[in-house]
């Protein structure tokens, strides 16, 4: 067996483990234990102690992280809230961020801080859907008008942004045009993939198979999802797409076939163990270790821009949210603001791929990752102040909050 050392996975499952617990002692203090992952990666990293470096299973496990987070990013996908009015102003709010955001993306192609003004208009695009979640449930506004508009444009926002990205910026290469076409008969696969899972998910005998064992050693759920997962990455791969394509649309799937049922309850909690309880964190933290803060506290200039990318964060996914100001009133479209513009996961996402394209100095795409750990830190505790408290009734238990693992 070729010798490989485990010493940076063992510091890194610490880190993993420190973030949340230390956060357990404070639950007051609304912070997402990733970006207190992010932060320790940093500080234990070649920019901070130099105690930690990415070797080859944090490298291997930090990407299985990645995939897992747009899987589990897609299994939250509702397509049933994804229609309507709602789903015209989503859309609509959407169109409207990559106007705001390729004109961002100009001023500061402008200042030479990228060279893309595409790919930070598609890095500013979207919302992080598993923070901005427990936010609504903590207000009582999830069911509501506000929750309901809120979750159907980051919904929309997260896989176009993820779209996009894997469209425009694929590292794998080749023209914009063939990217389209291999992206409809990809799409167009995958579409045939899902409706045969849902076929396969109403066939009585098979149907009892997997619910005769789902809860046993053979966790033969759990495996069929893990196995979509990767395949459909693998698909996406050969497609010369962006990977996260397809974990995404694996997550969706899942999600579609799952959506509704009764008789694996226990499956979502399972899926979130193996994701927010091993491999997502290795991918955040693994992030923190791969910043250049060095570089970005080298001068006051380069700090500087990490308020300016917070600032076009908030305008760009913020002001958006202003269309729904007729249907949820002022200060809930104060709120939805903030909630849209909270957004951590495609920007981490998007700053490596810049950086691997070179299209993005490592300096800003360390600057760009500071500010949404800002948007996470700042936007959604403000967005909970704002928001009306609605507590549920006596006797009745208060729902938990969605990827609590993130909090």
């Amino acid at each position: 067996m070729p010798v490989v050392s485990f010493a940076n996975l063992f510091f890194v499952s610490l880190i993993a483990l420190s973030a949340p617990a230390l956060l357990g002692f404070f639950p007051r203090l609304r912070i997402p234990s990733v970006a207190v992952a992010i932060a320790a990666g940093i500080a234990l990293g070649p920019s901070g102690l130099g105690l930690v470096s990415v070797d080859i299973p944090v490298r291997i496990l930090s990407l299985l992280g990645l995939a897992f987070l747009l899987f589990l990013a897609g299994l939250e996908i509702d397509v049933r809230r994804l229609r309507g009015r709602v789903l015209l102003l989503a859309v609509t709010g959407y169109g409207l961020t990559l106007v705001l955001g390729a004109l961002s993306g100009l001023l500061f192609a402008a200042l030479h801080w990228t060279r893309s003004p595409l790919l930070l208009a598609v890095t500013l695009s979207a919302t992080s859907l598993g923070l901005v979640v427990p936010v609504l449930l903590d207000a009582g506004q999830a069911e509501g008008r506000t929750g309901q508009a809120v979750i159907a444009a980051s919904s929309v926002a997260e896989f176009g942004g993820v779209l996009l990205l894997s469209l425009l910026f694929s590292t794998a290469g080749g023209t914009i045009g063939a990217r389209v076409v291999t992206l409809i008969v990809f799409v167009a696969l995958v579409a045939a993939i899902g409706a045969a899972a849902t076929m396969a998910g109403r066939a009585v005998q098979l149907d009892r198979v997997f619910l005769r064992l789902q809860d046993t050693t053979a966790e033969l759920r759990v495996r069929a999802a893990v196995a979509l997962l990767i395949g459909l990455v693998v698909l996406a791969e050969r497609f010369g797409l962006e990977t996260i394509l397809g974990a995404f649309l694996a997550g969706a799937i899942v999600g579609v076939v799952d959506r509704g049922t009764t008789t694996h309850p226990r499956f979502r909690a399972k899926l979130d163990a193996i994701g927010y309880g091993f491999l997502v964190p290795v991918f955040f933290i693994t992030s923190g270790l791969q910043l250049d803060l060095r570089g970005l506290f080298a001068s006051p200039s380069a700090l500087l821009r990490v308020p300016a990318f917070l600032v076009a964060l908030l305008i760009v996914r913020g002001v958006p949210a202003l269309l729904f100001r007729g249907s949820i009133g002022a200060r809930n479209s104060y709120a939805a603001a903030l909630l849209q513009a909270t957004s951590l996961p495609l920007i981490v996402t998007a700053t490596q791929i810049g950086v691997a394209l070179g299209l993005l100095h490592p300096v800003n795409a360390a600057a760009l990752v500071c500010a949404g750990l800002l948007s996470t830190l700042i936007f959604p505790a403000t967005a909970l102040a704002l928001l009306r408290r609605r507590r549920p009734p006596a006797g009745q238990p208060r729902p938990a909050p969605m990827c609590e693992g993130m909090w």
